[in-house]
């Protein structure tokens, strides 16, 4: 939505952090925002001049701290990776892509307030709305890319959006916005199914070792059973040859 409300928090550069409205009007639109963002974050984690971020204030006119919106999910390409408390892009530049998950309370903010400041004011390439619950926005997917002084809609490719500015495919699968890698042809894990995965390998691995402790401690009982039996053999034939002597 669009953040007009007296903010609360300033920091160093003068901007404020926040203006005192919640991240997400639900619960699904919060998880999808967060989850959107991090497997982002995983995606550019070797680039340490791409920015991935969300729900953070961006400030478009310098010395009004009032102009502002805070995206979704944004990526910003050449500005440098660290820690912000709000986003001034006359100093770091404009936003790249942008996606925006949409609300009863939103919608006509994100296709007609926010599109505008987008398109005139942050100069994004990429603008992507996705109404998670197919309620409000029609069609619930929209995607848009930055064609001179306008916004085009971008073409699907097999049911997916494709993206120029971070390489990937988006993709609605039930009420999730997905990323989709079109070099590897599979979508990128979450970071909750990233540890699920990781989980799985662990438990794999350990049963794995398990097993192989067990075969080892198997064929050990057996090499010591054989040895056992050896030496059985060996002292029946002894007795036998001191037996046959004493004849």
């Amino acid at each position: 939505m669009i953040r007009t409300a007296s903010p609360h928090v300033w920091t160093e550069n003068g901007y404020p952090t926040s203006d005192g409205k919640p991240m997400a009007e639900t619960d699904l639109h919060r998880d999808l925002m967060l989850e959107l963002i991090e497997t982002l974050k995983l995606w550019f984690a070797d680039d340490p001049n791409t920015y991935v971020s969300g729900n953070l204030l961006v400030f478009y006119e310098k010395g009004n701290k009032r102009r502002h919106v805070s995206p979704d999910v944004f990526v910003v390409s050449g500005a440098h990776k660290h820690l912000r408390g709000n986003y001034l892009a006359w100093e770091e530049g404009d936003i790249d892509f942008v996606i925006e998950l949409t609300s009863k309370t939103t919608m006509r903010e994100d296709i007609n307030k926010k599109r505008d400041i987008y398109l005139n004011k942050l100069g994004v390439k990429e603008y992507f709305l996705f109404d998670p619950r197919e309620e409000y926005l029609k069609p619930s997917f929209q995607a848009f890319r930055r064609i001179r002084n306008r916004f085009v809609d971008i073409k699907p490719i097999d049911e997916r959006f494709p993206s120029k500015v971070t390489g990937l495919h988006l993709e609605r699968v039930g009420r999730q916005l997905r990323l989709w890698d079109p070099e590897t042809e599979q979508r990128l894990l979450t970071p909750g199914e990233l540890a699920t995965a990781e989980r799985a390998r662990a438990d794999q691995e350990a049963a794995r070792a398990n097993e192989e402790s067990k075969r080892a401690s198997d064929e050990a009982k057996r090499a010591n059973e054989a040895e056992a039996e050896v030496e059985r053999l060996r002292k029946l034939l002894e007795q036998r040859h001191r037996n046959g002597n004493g004849k």
